[in-house]
């Protein structure tokens, strides 16, 4: 499976023009079968190892982003959380919360907005969410993502990135807004799109042995490493929320990303790709998600 141009880090990119780039894949991590519990208000949903750590949004904001060059112009972190919210809010999208974190000197930030429909917080026991990220040390461009998250424990699981690739002209800041226009006008149809990937990994039985020769089949996608197949088993064999007793490819989806939870954001969302490439092909789901 071909990663998003986003996770790889890049540092000759063409710095020749500002691009909004829609690439396959996912940033990946759960959902759940049908119940309509209350999310709880103070679950934190965000991933962090190595270093990352949790941010207010005041100091977010307050972050100085370095000084440009002839050749290379950073986009403030505010900047991009601003326009994403605003475009969200200009489309129909209610805002529900948000959390951030920073890495890296506060170089690298990644952010998890919680959106609905007007008046629909709740689908089926998950909700909405806007994954973005952005970093001021050319590691990686600028980029936001549509996903789920589970309420009862706060996994995430991201399709359908929309990269925003610009070059770092002097122009990037002012065609933000354009760019972020065009971006979050996908979002609806992927968000969607991923209603019918969760029905089918709900309403695909396994049994015992076909759940061992997909979590084998993970380890050799790499979307988990061998040491954590103890783990994955353990939480399909006990499950520990009622909403994973099911024997469905659902409740062994959330086992794996139950073990994504001790890595750091990147290494998380790539694995999660994988693991939805792994899991698209065998419920059957057919076209980008």
């Amino acid at each position: 499976m071909t990663l998003p141009a986003f996770l790889i880090q890049q540092p000759n990119i063409n710095h020749t023009m500002i691009q909004l780039i829609e690439e396959p894949g996912t940033w990946e991590a759960d959902v759940l079968p049908e119940v309509h519990a209350p999310r709880p208000a103070t679950r934190n949903p965000m991933l962090l190892h190595c270093g990352g750590r949790i941010i207010e949004r005041d100091a977010l904001f307050d972050i100085e982003t370095p000084r440009a060059t002839d050749t290379w112009f950073p986009l403030p972190h505010r900047h991009l959380v601003e326009e994403v919210e605003n475009r969200l809010t200009d489309v129909g999208f209610e805002l529900v919360c948000s959390t951030h974190a920073v890495s890296h000197d506060g170089h690298r930030y990644f952010g998890i907005l919680e959106v609905s429909p007007r008046g629909d917080i709740f689908q089926n026991g998950h909700g909405w969410v806007v994954g973005l990220r952005n970093s001021h040390d050319k590691t990686f461009p600028a980029g936001i993502v549509a996903g789920t998250r589970v309420f009862v424990c706060d996994n995430l699981a991201f399709s359908g990135l929309i990269q925003i690739r610009r070059k770092h002209t002097r122009f990037a800041v002012r065609d933000l807004h354009q760019l972020t226009a065009r971006a979050v006008g996908q979002l609806g149809d992927k968000l969607a799109r991923m209603e019918t990937r969760i029905s089918a990994y709900r309403d695909m039985r396994l049994t015992d042995s076909r759940a061992h020769d997909l979590v084998i089949r993970a380890t050799d996608c790499r979307a988990i490493t061998p040491s954590q197949i103890p783990e994955v088993l353990g939480h399909w064999r006990r499950p520990e929320h009622e909403e994973f007793r099911p024997r469905n490819a659902w409740s062994l989806f959330n086992a794996c990303t139950e073990a994504y939870k001790s890595a750091n954001p990147h290494t998380a969302i790539v694995r999660c790709e994988a693991l939805h490439g792994l899991f698209d092909g065998a419920a059957g789901v057919t076209g980008r998600n």
